[in-house]
């Protein structure tokens, strides 16, 4: 066979390709160090990380996306990818690299009678909210509202609804992906089912998502807040019967617990119907006489904007998490004994995300009952080893007792890390889909899950 006409088409072909990417390129908002807006770009939640790229840009479409990725391969540049920027570790703002930044892909268009929402890949959660709750309706969304949707549905997406309709991933009817090779592909439960399995729970890995289309549920616009204030030194029964009540809970009540700086604060979240929630509160009175208590209607935008950092980005943030399957009174000691300027809370699980078979999504743990975080958050740099040491030690005070970590609260951890994310069977799936979409490990800026290797 004379293969001289095929590898002259080849050659042909990637020539037509070559001319396409530089004029798609050419046509891209690239920010430069100096530029307008560069450090801003640059800027993310976490006040510690200070890196810059080589190249910031601005992507507006899918097909941005495409070319930037194009632009990084050209020049060897290593990807990054900015949504909301919540990654405690800065992920999204690669060193000397090239930043693939979605803010200014943050629409969200609604559908009130199909109950569905397109969301643009860059969008943040109070903008998902502010678009459905005029219909009165929602979907599963974190707790702050600056938080990106897609790095929260990526991981999982844990909320204040998700008791009562499952994790965000949980509520994604499709993706749209821009893969390593640049392809631009959609991935449902009926096309691509393996890539939209590792969508729902194994992060950033697998593409760019430039698009989610999200279930949305009538959940009305209201909500009840309960906390209830009970001194460190004599919280241990008021913390063994707020467990108790919560293992048969409402799925409209999320039971969550804070320790910080000597108080132990009980008290759930329930979206719905306030008078329910009211009615519920009043088994809180077996917990004892706190020392405070507040319960407080509002509604649920103002719900899930009451967690926002008022100084945004300026604060240095650290953190560890844990689940727990159950909270024995070691635990319960160990959550008591959080170290001064250490916020460590609990947050309930259970209800639909337990209906879930595990099977069905990358997303593990299903069978937790909370999920644990020791945060602190501090503005001098000089504290950075003691403020970061005493979240480590408090988090290590809960790690006997854990069965597992939330992957979107994973920091420092590395690949250990993903280890405890994933079970072995899972995590070599998604190796084996990663070899698939990824096989370079372009997008590795992440809690990253490496392609399984070629044969």
């Amino acid at each position: 066979m004379d293969r001289a006409p095929y590898e002259e088409a080849l050659i042909e072909e990637s020539e037509r390709m070559d001319t396409i990417e530089d004029s798609a390129v050419s046509e891209l908002d690239i920010l430069h160090p100096g530029d307008a807006g560069f450090d801003e770009a640059c800027t993310v939640w976490n006040a510690m990380v200070d890196h810059r790229p080589a190249l910031v840009v601005r992507c507006r479409e899918a097909a941005d996306v495409v070319a930037a990725l194009a632009l990084a391969r050209r020049e060897g540049l290593e990807v990054g990818v900015r949504c909301g920027g919540h990654s405690v570790v800065g992920h999204s703002v690669p060193r000397d690299g090239l930043m693939i930044d979605l803010t200014p892909m943050g629409s969200v268009r609604v559908d009130p009678v199909r109950r569905r929402a397109w969301v643009q890949g860059g969008a943040l959660l109070g903008a998902l909210d502010a678009a459905t709750q005029p219909h009165g309706l929602a979907t599963t969304a974190g707790n702050v509202s600056h938080t990106g949707v897609g790095g929260l549905t990526l991981g999982g997406g844990m909320g204040w609804l998700a008791r009562q309709l499952g994790l965000s991933c949980d509520n994604v009817v499709a993706y749209e992906v821009v893969t390593a090779a640049g392809d631009v592909v959609r991935a449902a439960a009926d096309e691509r089912p393996e890539l939209f399995w590792a969508l729902r729970g194994g992060g950033g890995n697998f593409g760019v998502v430039t698009e989610f289309e999200l279930r949305l549920h009538d959940v009305g616009t209201r909500a009840l807040s309960v906390e209830l204030d009970f001194p460190v030194s004599d919280g241990v029964p008021a913390v063994v019967r707020w467990r108790d009540l919560s293992a048969n809970a409402p799925r409209a009540a999320t039971y969550t617990a804070g320790v910080h700086d000597g108080v132990v604060t009980l008290g759930f979240v329930w979206v719905g119907d306030p008078r329910a929630g009211r009615a519920h509160a009043t088994e809180l009175d077996s917990l004892g006489a706190p020392v405070a208590r507040r319960i407080e209607e509002l509604s649920y935008l103002d719900l899930q904007t009451r967690d926002d950092s008022a100084r945004g980005h300026a604060v240095r943030r650290y953190w560890k998490g844990h689940y727990v399957r159950e909270l024995s009174l070691g635990a319960i000691e160990g959550l008591l004994a959080t170290e001064p300027g250490v916020r460590a809370g609990l947050q309930a699980y259970g209800g639909a995300i337990a209906d879930v078979p595990g099977h069905e999504a990358a997303f593990s743990q299903r069978d937790a009952r909370f999920e644990y975080v020791a945060a602190t958050g501090w503005t001098d740099p000089d504290e950075d080893g003691a403020r970061t040491s005493a979240a480590r030690v408090s988090a290590a005070r809960l790690e006997p007792f854990a069965s597992g970590v939330y992957v979107n609260v994973l920091a420092d951890d590395g690949a250990a890390g993903v280890r405890r994310a994933y079970p072995p069977e899972k995590l070599a799936r998604l190796a084996e889909i990663k070899a698939v979409y990824d096989p370079d490990n372009v997008f590795h800026l992440n809690q990253n899950i490496p392609p399984t290797p070629a044969s």
